[in-house]
């Protein structure tokens, strides 16, 4: 399949600023006990390091739906196609919970199981294996339904012991199930994030457009659902369980304005997200040359970037322990909090987690660039898993 260069371009960006969230996660001196987003402990610059990166999971699992109608345009073999997705995403899913959740926690005992945007990937890839028949309109259609619809189901009464509350709420919205001294951790709820990979199927047809026409529409869609999210944010009635509020200042009001739900992604969260990143694609052609090619080095490797810099990170920090004067006795991995002890102060300040981001991004250029011209120019079947 031909590579579209708007596409690479707009994933390498996300991912770029993924890293930035993932290293200030793990060593920022308060990513253990304060969310970067809670408005009584943050500050604006924390607050929209943490912002900026919403845009990633969205990106990856609207492009994710993009190039699976993509590919079966390409090959026209629907049995083939729905194969690969069927096997591509239970490998997914076996990655999350061995290569990813090790990486992230550096658990051996593996205390903490984490479903992440690898799962949910991998969840959207098996469902939409066997919709490949359905119209793109209709799949388009059922998820923009999930993506406005699915904060109603808060609003219904069940009852607290609900059979049916049980079987929906992993589906809907994060939870946590305890088992056997470790603990399974629902980040990720399936249906939502699987709404946004619909519309990113019916999407990939606009990428069959001439590229004006395709750039037009994204610019319109775009800036249509900014602006929906505006209306509706300022009405705040419905779109995100968490209401806006004034605050203590004109900056923290507009902080309160712009804190929108990642977890499940609501329907304002979607609304911003996904308009900034269509906006994105619209315009990625038009960015410097130096920029399009760099950052395509990374869209063309996701996968590969995405597990060797989580790695890449822990190692880092790890390194940032021993060098703040902690030994390995120390260190607790089966907490959940990255090997960091949990009752002493440990990690680095925000000015450091952006110069480490740099590093950590630099450093993985070069690997990347090696690795996406391997596959582009190798056919081993191993390869399309990566």
């Amino acid at each position: 399949m031909k590579r579209l260069p708007s596409i690479d371009i707009v994933r390498g960006i996300v991912m770029i600023i993924m890293a930035l969230d993932h290293v200030r996660d793990l060593m920022h001196i308060d990513s253990i006990t304060q969310g970067p987003t809670d408005l009584a402990t943050t500050t604006p610059l924390l607050f929209f390091t943490r912002w900026i990166t919403h845009l990633c999971a969205p990106t990856f699992v609207f492009l994710a739906g993009t190039s699976v109608y993509l590919s079966l345009k390409n090959k026209n073999n629907l049995q083939e196609t729905r194969q690969h997705l069927l096997k591509r995403g239970l490998f997914l899913l076996l990655l999350e919970f061995t290569v990813f959740n090790f990486g992230l926690f550096f658990d051996i005992g593996f205390h903490t199981l984490l479903f992440e945007v690898i799962a949910t990937i991998g969840f959207g890839f098996i469902v939409l294996s066997f919709l490949l028949k359905v119209r793109s309109q209709i799949l388009g259609s059922i998820g923009l339904v999930i993506i406005f619809c699915h904060n109603l189901l808060a609003l219904i009464p069940f009852s607290e012991n609900s059979v049916l509350k049980t079987i929906l709420s992993p589906l809907f919205g994060p939870v946590v199930f305890p088992f056997s001294g470790r603990v399974f951790i629902m980040g990720y709820p399936p249906i939502p994030w699987l709404g946004i990979m619909l519309i990113g199927f019916a999407a990939g047809k606009f990428f069959e457009l001439a590229e004006e026409q395709r750039k037009k529409i994204f610019a319109k869609v775009g800036l249509s659902a900014l602006a929906l999210f505006v209306v509706l944010r300022f009405i705040n009635v419905y779109g995100d369980p968490a209401l806006w509020a004034v605050q203590k200042n004109a900056i923290f009001t507009f902080l309160s304005f712009m804190n929108v739900n990642k977890y499940p992604p609501s329907l304002l969260f979607g609304l911003i997200t996904l308009g900034i990143m269509l906006l994105l694609l619209a315009f990625a052609d038009q960015l410097n040359n130096g920029i399009k090619k760099a950052t395509s080095v990374y869209g063309k490797a996701p996968l590969f970037y995405f597990i060797v810099h989580f790695y890449v990170v822990h190692i880092l920090t790890l390194i940032m322990l021993f060098m703040q004067g902690f030994n390995w006795s120390q260190f607790e991995f089966a907490t959940g909090t990255f090997g960091r002890p949990k009752d002493l102060v440990s990690g680095v300040a925000l000015w450091a987690i952006y110069l480490i981001w740099i590093f950590v991004v630099t450093l993985l250029y070069k690997p990347c660039q090696w690795f996406g011209n391997y596959k582009a120019h190798n056919k081993y079947w191993w390869l399309r898993y990566i």
